[in-house]
């Protein structure tokens, strides 16, 4: 049989190549790495071009991680602006980071300057002790207070705590308990009742007082703004109700309004800033 009519024979080698033709993923990380590294240097770029000195100083000492609060440009106002320390015009206190000579437990921050010297190490330790004596008055009237002390605790527009000054009992307005009738500087009951239990403790120990009146901030900006009248004879009214409890008046040393230029909470309008303060005043005050 002829063999020409035959069709011919081809033969196909597939070659099967590996997993890794196309080099796997990884360069989608390293292509993704390269993305985020130019957009971080554009921002910066951008950064550099539109702020300040300040503002980049700002930036610097906020990443900087052994200065927690910058003398120079910590904290935040706005866009990188970094005065908020300084709203007061004074400086963070060491160990509170607070603004007020005398912060409450509400307004107190925590952490210090960062760089501790020598003299700064003997400020720290005067407070510890003062704070030790408000704490030890506190504990001997507990003992001795009996039924005021008991009624006081009571009673939730009624608080006590510890200050550099001495032990503060302070008696606030909430929703439910008003301290003066609205318009007046005439004191309800509840502050006649709180003061009096009050002047009963403070009658069981030798020392000082010093009372001051609080308000909370009104909305509106008016052109004779009444608060330091309101707060003083406040002040007053509550320097009567001491006295006619029986308290000597030789020992009140100070009577104080404050007007509404010490908050106790953040918001400046809250009727818990409307308060009265009695401080039972520390050895040497």
């Amino acid at each position: 049989m002829s063999t020409e009519n035959l069709a011919p024979i081809i033969v196909k080698k597939k070659k099967v190549v590996g997993g890794h033709g196309h080099h796997g993923g990884a360069w989608k990380v390293a292509y993704a790495d390269f993305v985020t590294a130019m957009m971080a240097f554009f921002l910066l770029m951008w950064l550099l071009n539109a702020t300040t000195e300040k503002q980049r100083k700002g930036l610097a000492d906020y990443f900087s991680p052994t200065i927690p609060v910058s003398k120079v440009s910590g904290g935040g106002d706005g866009q990188f602006w970094g005065d908020s320390v300084f709203s007061e015009e004074e400086l963070p206190q060491t160990g509170t980071g607070a603004t007020l000579e005398r912060p409450s437990a509400e307004n107190q921050a925590s952490g210090a300057l960062g760089v501790e010297t020598p003299r700064e190490r003997v400020t720290e330790r005067a407070p510890d002790a003062r704070i030790q004596q408000a704490e030890n008055l506190l504990e001997q009237l507990q003992a001795r207070g009996g039924e005021s002390m008991a009624e006081l605790r009571k009673m939730r527009h009624v608080v006590s705590r510890l200050s550099e000054e001495g032990l503060v009992f302070e008696i606030f307005e909430t929703p439910e308990v008003q301290l003066f009738y609205p318009g007046t500087n005439e004191p309800t009951d509840n502050l006649r009742t709180a003061i009096r239990y009050i002047a009963d403790s403070a009658r069981l120990v030798a020392n000082d007082i010093s009372i001051s009146a609080h308000l909370a901030s009104r909305p509106l900006v008016v052109a004779n703004n009444p608060v330091w009248d309101i707060s003083t004879e406040r002040a007053q009214v509550a320097r009567q109700i001491v006295e006619r409890a029986g308290f000597p008046p030789r020992r009140i040393q100070k009577v104080i309004g404050f007007a509404d230029r010490k908050p106790a909470v953040q918001n400046p309008m809250s009727i818990r800033n409307n308060r009265i303060e009695i401080t039972f005043l520390r050895a040497g005050v």
